[in-house]
């Protein structure tokens, strides 16, 4: 996987590409990141990367011509990488967008920045728009690194543990049950008895159950697109949670 990051602010990027899964990621060279200052790329003496928009109103609005040239400096010849603009417009981000772009082989992410970029821009050279949430940051570059951070995860090999990223919160449309760890009791709470029992059938179980309620008291959106098989449909008529999840998904079709 190989990523190329426009930006105007290569400095926000700097130490969150150094940190954790992704600079390992990086040492073993699993994933290959570039970050490209698009202000290189501005033909004037001040560096513009931004003008005032025609027609007036607020803000400013990124230039075409620094933009491009630094897509074609990071595109190859055959213009085979997939083009992506961080934007508020865009399809909001999920698991199921980012396992479907740790399937490529080359992102180029481009951070938008003030009013938005030149439409002429966007119109010739976006594959993609994609939105982190339906709130406002001050640039696209945060927007980048949960792309990054988030597909990165999901590559071969990663992840210490191969099942991490199979049973992770939103790998399926439920919330991850409770986690404890050691000390076994602290402040005189102890852990679930069950965790102990070395049955892992009913560790399982009990897992499952607990997602699935965590999940319809937190996240009850979630249930409506969330399918189960005979075997936990049999477990939830057992535990008596069936025809509530019923109901929650019956209400959110």
């Amino acid at each position: 996987m190989h990523f190329d990051v426009l930006t105007i602010f290569p400095d926000l990027l700097e130490s969150p590409l150094k940190e954790s899964i992704i600079r390992r990621a990086r040492e073993k060279n699993q994933v290959r990141i570039n970050v490209t200052n698009i202000r290189d790329f501005a033909t004037d003496k001040h560096s513009m990367t931004d003008d005032r928009p025609f027609g007036g109103g607020e803000g400013m609005v990124m230039k075409p011509e620094p933009l491009t040239a630094a897509l074609s400096s990071v595109n190859d010849e055959n213009k085979t990488g997939r083009v992506i603009l961080l934007s508020p417009q865009g399809r909001q981000y999920n698991q199921k967008m980012a396992e479907e772009l740790s399937t490529e082989e080359h992102l180029i992410l481009i951070c938008g920045r003030y009013e938005g970029v030149d439409e002429r821009f966007r119109a010739k050279s976006i594959d993609e728009e994609i939105s982190i949430g339906d709130y406002i940051l001050t640039g696209g570059e945060l927007a980048a690194m949960i792309l990054i951070d988030s597909v990165t995860r999901l590559l071969p090999g990663v992840l210490g543990c191969s099942d991490s990223a199979d049973k992770d919160t939103f790998s399926r449309h439920l919330l991850k049950h409770p986690q404890y760890t050691r000390p076994r009791e602290f402040e005189d709470v102890s852990i679930p008895e069950v965790l102990l029992s070395g049955d892992h059938q009913r560790i399982e179980e009990y897992r499952f159950l607990e997602s699935v309620t965590r999940t319809m008291d937190r996240r009850p959106d979630l249930l409506a697109r969330e399918w189960f098989s005979k075997q936990e449909v049999a477990l939830l008529k057992k535990n008596k949670l069936y025809q509530t999840v019923r109901d929650i998904q019956e209400s959110n079709e």
